[in-house]
């Protein structure tokens, strides 16, 4: 398990939202199972470690920040969900795609086609999602409880704070937000069901605070172009280019 404080932090999020943690096991366990290889961390981390790193969400902001993110062809982009299907339409590639397989299903095929790097998060309520993640050709399986076998912990709870907790895990100089607004209206690339939208808030106010408890810690810089987030520099797009040479 994680050492520094996520053991409390996931025991808040079943509390909170009445989740199981059994059932969170067997999902992870039936991941694990479906996996053929362990991928290589050294390959996320040859993306991250010491970089500065887009980290790409589906809230409301993402449709603004196509154009800005569009012009930044070699900065790492790590991409939440359903904001994959945003950047395909848009002819920009993701380099690791984070989801919980909630996003548009052909859009993550597509990335993982692109050679992106699939993280595939488990929890008790994607069980039977599942048995897509074997169809990517790079695939790492994650979970919020304890890691084993072939399933890793990064931390973080939504497919959005999971790639800047990601992000930070890996050594990232600078984490730029997009797209990332919590607050009360849902981005159109944020789900591709029908979902509760007072649960999906009740997640989204989570991960924010989240994010707060994370910018504590000493790490990168942290920066965002969406709604303040307390311990993230906000930031306009026109200063993106001085932000990312600095």
């Amino acid at each position: 398990m994680r050492n520094d404080g996520w053991e409390q932090k996931y025991q808040e999020i079943l509390r909170d939202f009445g989740f199981s943690k059994k059932h969170d096991t067997y999902s992870a366990k039936f991941l694990n199972s479906l996996l053929r290889t362990d991928f290589p961390l050294s390959k996320l981390e040859d993306k991250i470690k010491g970089k500065t790193v887009f980290v790409i969400g589906a809230g409301p902001s993402l449709s603004s920040s196509i154009i800005s993110i569009k012009k930044f062809k070699n900065i790492t982009k790590i991409v939440a969900d359903g904001a994959t299907r945003a950047l395909i339409e848009n002819k920009i590639r993701p380099d690791i795609v984070v989801t919980d397989l909630d996003g548009n299903l052909e859009s993550l095929r597509k990335a993982s086609m692109m050679n992106s790097i699939m993280v595939v998060h488990s929890h008790g309520d994607n069980i039977g999602k599942l048995p897509i993640a074997s169809l990517f050709r790079n695939c790492i399986g994650t979970t919020e409880g304890r890691p084993f076998g072939k399933i890793k912990n990064f931390g973080g709870f939504t497919d959005g704070d999971r790639c800047v907790f990601l992000a930070k895990y890996f050594g990232a100089r600078k984490i730029i937000l997009f797209g990332m607004d919590f607050g009360n209206k849902i981005g159109r690339y944020s789900k591709e069901t029908n979902y509760n939208k007072q649960v999906k808030l009740k997640k989204l106010k989570k991960a924010r605070s989240l994010l707060n408890w994370l910018a504590l810690k000493q790490g990168p810089d942290l920066y965002t172009t969406s709604e303040k987030i307390k311990g993230f520099q906000k930031i306009r797009f026109r200063e993106l280019q001085e932000v990312v040479k600095q």
